[in-house]
């Protein structure tokens, strides 16, 4: 199980994946060696599945975020989930609950990009779109 200083160090893991053991210590008033057994701990449990980096998508290129729901044609999600997995503009994919089938987090060059993008969808089902204009959080 975990506790208050698992779930510290793991908010202070999401600011910074790169932080020091000792100066993560520092901020929950433990030892650098004690962070890293319970850091150790929470991976061995499965809780920190990696770490990784978060890409100003903007800055490479990628400055049109949209949001796209999906709704099936038919049952047939795993050839669409293949597809979904193989779309390097697709940041992030849900199945939900509810009327559409997927939501989609998509992040393209400019609105040609995303046209051709959508016209691959199509062949899976129809979709509605959001283009973000702002990141709140």
């Amino acid at each position: 199980m975990i506790d208050h200083i698992d779930l510290a160090i793991i908010r202070l893991l999401r600011e910074n994946a790169r932080a020091q053991w000792k100066q993560i210590g520092e901020s929950i008033h433990m030892t650098g060696a004690a962070v890293a057994n319970r850091i150790q701990r929470l991976e061995e449990l499965g809780i920190i599945e990696g770490y990784t980096v978060r890409v100003n998508e903007g800055r490479i290129g990628n400055g049109l975020c949209v949001f796209v729901t999906v709704m099936m044609k038919d049952y047939k999600h795993t050839k669409f989930q293949e597809f979904i997995k193989g779309a390097e503009e697709i940041k992030e994919a849900h199945r939900v609950s509810g009327e559409p089938c997927f939501l989609l987090k998509v992040q393209v060059v400019d609105h040609h990009a995303l046209s051709v993008l959508l016209d691959k969808i199509l062949e899976y089902g129809h979709y509605k779109i959001n283009i973000s204009i702002g990141q709140v959080v």
